[in-house]
């Protein structure tokens, strides 16, 4: 086996955790990806209490699973979004309405994270940065360079003081390169790193879906960042333009078949998982790939046990010796 094979929890958030590793060791996978929402993992005890920490352990070693990250996206997001009435669900119901009150909360709820990340004994934290200048992408009405800078300057301001703690407890930060956040590209994602220094606790979770339906290319996004790659989702998607939609989506919700694209079940979009694979292998990563399910079109017990599938029939080690030894006296 090249590289442990883990299940994403954030969409499985309403199955208890006890109930989801069963089904995931039954389907195929080595460990969980837990996300920081429903009782999969909360945060705040496994910061403070390591007998809880021990727990999570210990609940999916008894199913024979184990753990390499956990995910706080809903939570980072609010860090540098607006927080207008979207992410009111996000967070404590008693902040519902209040942008900045959501936004201190997200903030030390990402510290917390770090720190039940360092008692889990785990190394990387996945999640999102939300973004101050999301809303700016068309550059209409007119857009100056500074509103730009100052975005990136504000979403710096903001991550710093969190990264400083991650730094502190040994832990990395792999933001999720997504439309809504600070970068979303490969151009983003420079200016992302520029714009914090290059201070090494962050990085990037690799998600090619989200590359590949912006027509950006997967594999050139590992070439630019190899050493920055803390950890790999596995998600496909499928572009569907017919003419009458375009890439935006169309406020047309996931599902809906005149989108001019959609996630897939893996195997079942466009992504070219196998030069992923490869260049995965040239990057050294060694982490897990984790399957992101997400396919408004299948059974997702269906899609859960064939996507493990899918990956470990994809996935394979670099070689070890020349093809050419053989030829050598």
């Amino acid at each position: 086996m090249a590289r442990p094979v883990t299940l994403f929890t954030g969409q499985w958030a309403d199955l208890p955790l006890e109930v989801l590793a069963k089904k995931a060791k039954g389907w195929g996978y080595d460990g969980l990806e837990l996300a920081c929402w429903g009782d999969h993992m909360d945060v705040e005890k496994a910061a403070k209490d390591k007998a809880y920490a021990k727990g999570r352990h210990d609940l999916l070693k008894k199913n024979g699973l184990k753990v390499w990250a956990i995910s706080a996206h809903l939570a980072g997001q609010m860090v540098c979004d607006p927080n207008d009435a979207r992410s009111d669900g996000l967070a404590p119901k008693a902040l519902a309405g209040k942008p900045e009150e959501k936004r201190k909360w997200a903030i030390e709820t990402m510290k917390t994270t770090a720190r039940a990340a360092a008692n889990l004994g785990l190394k990387v934290v996945n999640g999102f940065t939300g973004s101050p200048i999301w809303h700016l992408l068309y550059q209409f009405p007119p857009t100056s360079a500074k509103m730009i800078d100052d975005g990136f300057k504000r979403f710096a301001d903001l991550w710093n003081p969190i990264l400083d703690v991650y730094k502190q407890v040994g832990v990395k930060f792999a933001l999720e390169v997504h439309p809504t956040e600070i970068a979303f590209d490969i151009v983003t994602a420079e200016r992302a790193l520029k714009a914090l220094q290059g201070r090494p606790e962050f990085g990037f979770n690799f998600d090619p879906s989200h590359l590949h339906w912006q027509l950006v290319d997967p594999v050139a996004f590992i070439r630019e960042f190899p050493d920055r790659i803390f950890h790999v989702h596995m998600k496909d998607a499928a572009v569907t333009l017919d003419g009458r939609t375009g890439i935006l989506g169309s406020h047309l919700g996931f599902g809906d078949a005149r989108r001019g694209w959609d996630f897939r079940s893996l195997g079942h979009g466009g992504v070219k998982f196998e030069e992923i694979i490869r260049a995965l292998n040239h990057a050294g990563y060694q982490g897990p790939l984790s399957v992101e399910w997400e396919d408004s079109g299948m059974d997702r017990e269906h899609g859960a046990r064939e996507a493990c599938e899918f990956v470990r029939k994809v996935d394979f080690k670099p070689s070890a010796v020349s093809f050419e030894a053989g030829f050598e006296k």
